[in-house]
């Protein structure tokens, strides 16, 4: 019972975002801006790569199922995508986590109400602030990673950036689509 009660704490830290990054002090270049983005970006990915890990704890309707565990698998693929390029270019860095302090306190604070609520929900609830954390994950990372791009002076990686927030923007184009068909009433 008490590993039951780990894994599902690892789950909602990974799906709401848990850990902060440390504050650092902010510098506004170009590859400041880029590395950040990157950093981030690649926070956010890596954490929602596990989301669908929550099938073993919680059950939801096949339909959301099915679009979680999508959402996870292109989200380790942007996440891997990331780790390539600093493979290929060492000066992106994905540590570049500067956030202020009050972000990071309000970060943890939805983290916190965002886990008891998963925690403490099942059924229609649970399905609807999934969708709802989902949401806004996934538009999070569809504008990181258009910014990203935005400051990306590589060709190649700033299409495949912009390929990363086009996925990004279909994900929560058909999340939405279903939370509207989960409040519709008759």
């Amino acid at each position: 019972m008490l590993s039951l009660l780990a894994a599902v704490f690892w789950v909602v830290c990974f799906l709401t975002g848990c850990q902060s990054p440390s504050a650092r002090p902010s510098v506004a270049s170009p590859t400041s801006t880029r590395n950040n983005c990157y950093s981030l970006l690649h926070e956010l990915l890596d954490e929602q790569k596990d989301v669908s890990l929550l099938r073993f704890i919680k059950s939801e309707d096949s339909d959301v199922k099915k679009l979680v565990k999508r959402i996870a698998v292109n989200s380790g693929t942007g996440a891997k995508l990331l780790e390539e390029f600093v493979k290929d270019d060492p000066s992106i860095r994905l540590d570049d986590l500067r956030l202020p302090p009050g972000e990071l306190a309000t970060r943890d604070a939805i983290a916190s109400t965002k886990e008891k609520e998963l925690l403490s929900q099942s059924g229609a609830e649970f399905e609807l602030t999934l969708l709802l954390t989902q949401t806004e994950a996934l538009t999070y990372a569809l504008h990181l990673a258009k910014i990203a791009g935005e400051h990306e002076p590589q060709p190649d990686r700033a299409r495949a950036l912009a390929g990363i927030s086009e996925d990004m923007q279909t994900l929560y184009h058909d999340v939405f689509v279903l939370l509207l068909a989960k409040t519709s009433f008759p």
